[in-house]
């Protein structure tokens, strides 16, 4: 009995040690600044990125987390832009929170992001471009310069858009957002 009692103990302080670690439970929201810039034209799936917590993460009355304290993440989806439609589109996810008890692994909701939409700004190049070259046109070579003119200008213009018509999905450097976890935490 006595050869026991130090496993028994051990037991015991294991279990209570076990008891006092909080987890972050399922439906928990969670707030975080990104640590840097994350781009869907430089970014690539898995690729890890780096936070702090903007609020105190508080379960059952008990303070688990600081606001400020380190959270990691993973870029899930990336999606480049075209050049003349399809936006640029990014999506991150939290998977760890640094806890008064160590680093806490969560599974979170996804967050994504998704670039300007092309269409007006094309419109505006390719329309211009055309107008532009049906006056040059018109006055150049009458009606039959006007129509030759618009084609060119149209074309010039669609030119100008194919070189500047990116439009990448951005979170910048201290944006802040907002997850949700969907399972509980487990520690790491």
């Amino acid at each position: 009995m006595v050869r026991r009692l130090p496993m028994i103990l051990i037991a015991l302080l294991t279990l209570a040690l076990a008891a006092g670690a909080q987890e972050i439970p399922a439906g928990t929201h969670i707030s975080v600044r990104t640590g840097s810039s994350l781009s869907s034209g430089t970014s690539s799936v898995g690729q890890g990125w780096q936070g702090t917590l903007a609020r105190d993460i508080t379960v059952n009355g008990k303070t688990i987390a600081r606001s400020g304290a380190t959270v990691h993440g993973k870029v899930t989806y990336v999606k480049n832009s075209g050049r003349l439609h399809v936006p640029g589109q990014i999506t991150v996810r939290l998977t760890s929170v640094e806890t008064k008890d160590g680093n806490q692994l969560v599974t979170t909701s996804a967050v994504s992001r998704k670039g300007a939409s092309h269409t007006k700004s094309n419109a505006t190049k390719i329309g211009g471009g055309a107008a532009a070259g049906a006056l040059i046109g018109g006055l150049v070579g009458g009606g039959k310069g006007a129509l030759i003119g618009a084609g060119a200008g149209a074309g010039a213009g669609t030119g100008v858009a194919v070189a500047t018509g990116k439009k990448e999905a951005e979170i910048p450097a201290e944006s802040m957002l907002s997850f949700t976890t969907t399972v509980a935490s487990r520690h790491r």
